[in-house]
C-alpha cells in the first residue's frame, strides 16, 4: 500500500450525516448499558475501529498537551470539511478519541464550532473519568475546535 492511500485511510470518514446525529446515535449506544465498567468496555470497543494511525505522524508536533495518556491529533482539509485521524497509547483514551471522531470528522468548520463537547458533560462522561482523563478529553475537544477556527 502507498503512503497516500495509508493517509488517506487514516482519516474518519462520518458514519452519520451531521454532528448532531452522531452525538444522538453515540448517546443511545453508551446508554444501552446500564452501568459504567459496560460503557468503558463500550468507549474502548471504538477505540479498536479507530483507522490505523501512521507510526511516522506520532510526533510531538501531533500530541494533545493536558492528556495523562498520550494522544496524537492530525487535521486535514479537504472539499470545505475537516477530517481528523487520531491515536492514543491508551485503550480507554483511543475509545474516547474514536467517539469525537465520530462527532467531529467529515464536518464543516461551521458546523464544529456550532458543536461544543458539552455532550460529554451531560452525558456524565466526564465526571465518570478520572480528573485527568476528564482535562485530556476537554483538551481533544479544543483542539479539535481550534483546528476548525484556524
Amino acid at each position: 500500500m502507498s503512503d497516500h492511500a495509508v493517509i488517506d485511510i487514516a482519516f474518519l470518514e462520518p458514519a452519520q450525516p451531521s454532528a448532531a446525529e452522531a452525538i444522538e446515535l453515540l448517546h443511545d449506544e453508551l446508554f444501552l448499558f446500564d452501568d459504567w465498567m459496560d460503557r468503558y468496555q463500550f468507549i474502548i470497543e471504538l477505540g479498536q475501529s479507530l483507522p490505523p494511525f501512521p507510526e511516522a505522524w506520532k510526533t510531538d508536533a501531533r500530541l494533545v498537551p493536558g492528556c495523562q495518556s498520550r494522544v496524537w491529533l492530525e487535521p486535514c482539509a479537504r472539499d470545505g470539511k475537516l477530517y481528523f485521524a487520531g491515536a492514543s497509547d491508551a485503550a480507554i483514551v483511543s475509545g474516547l478519541v474514536a467517539l469525537l471522531l465520530q462527532v467531529y470528522s467529515g464536518r464543516s468548520p461551521t458546523e464544529i464550532r456550532a458543536t461544543p463537547a458539552t455532550f460529554l458533560k451531560d452525558w456524565g462522561l466526564i465526571g465518570a473519568l478520572s480528573g485527568n482523563r476528564g482535562n485530556g478529553v476537554a483538551a481533544m475537544a479544543e483542539r479539535i475546535q481550534r483546528f476548525a477556527a484556524a
